[in-house]
């Protein structure tokens, strides 16, 4: 599998208001930061795709904001402080490696986002009790197995076929290590 890159900003408890309000609606107390591919919680820091970009980006539906390109990407990439650099693997079969090159990249787990990445069916949607409960969910609002990120994938579709937040991929997320990589 190829993997595929993204810069997000990061969602903790530095942005005091919005993650009071955040964890106060989610229920999710565990959480001690937001990693996901939701463009609500973690918004892309790179949300306009220029001309240059097309030759380095995954050309596919709704999967624009993702390079395949890390050292473009890099180089196109804002100085934010704060920021989330991400490796990421989509449907992957299996827990994926991480991938080889400048940077060193942590496997964190694994997210399950609508097939439109508009939500993470895991930190945005209010829950799915009878799917997974919230606990399950890391520090980073993850799910740490494979299996289980397939197990809820699968009982998403069954038990919430008219939800469309329910439709969803799993996402496997690693997370830049170095220093320069991360803002």
């Amino acid at each position: 599998m190829q993997p595929w890159y993204i810069a997000t900003e990061t969602f903790t408890p530095r942005r005091a208001a919005a993650w009071e309000k955040y964890v106060a609606w989610s229920g999710l107390t565990q959480l001690h930061e937001v990693v996901s591919l939701d463009p609500m919680l973690c918004p892309t820091l790179l949300p306009e795709i220029d001309r240059d970009f097309w030759p380095h980006i995954v050309n596919e539906d709704f999967m624009l904001g993702f390079f395949v390109d890390l050292e473009f990407l890099l180089g196109r990439l804002p100085p934010v402080a704060d920021r989330n650099l991400l490796c990421v693997y989509r449907n992957p079969p299996g827990m994926p490696a991480p991938p080889s090159g400048p940077l060193d990249f942590e496997f964190l787990g694994y997210d399950l986002v609508d097939v439109q990445a508009s939500a993470s069916a895991l930190t945005n949607c209010g829950g799915f009790p009878g799917v997974f409960d919230n606990r399950e969910l890391s520090p980073e609002g993850l799910l740490t197995s494979h299996a289980r990120a397939c197990e809820v994938q699968s009982a998403l579709r069954v038990k919430h076929p008219d939800e469309p937040h329910a439709d969803c991929h799993v996402w496997a997320l690693f997370r830049a290590v170095a220093a320069d990589a991360t803002g």
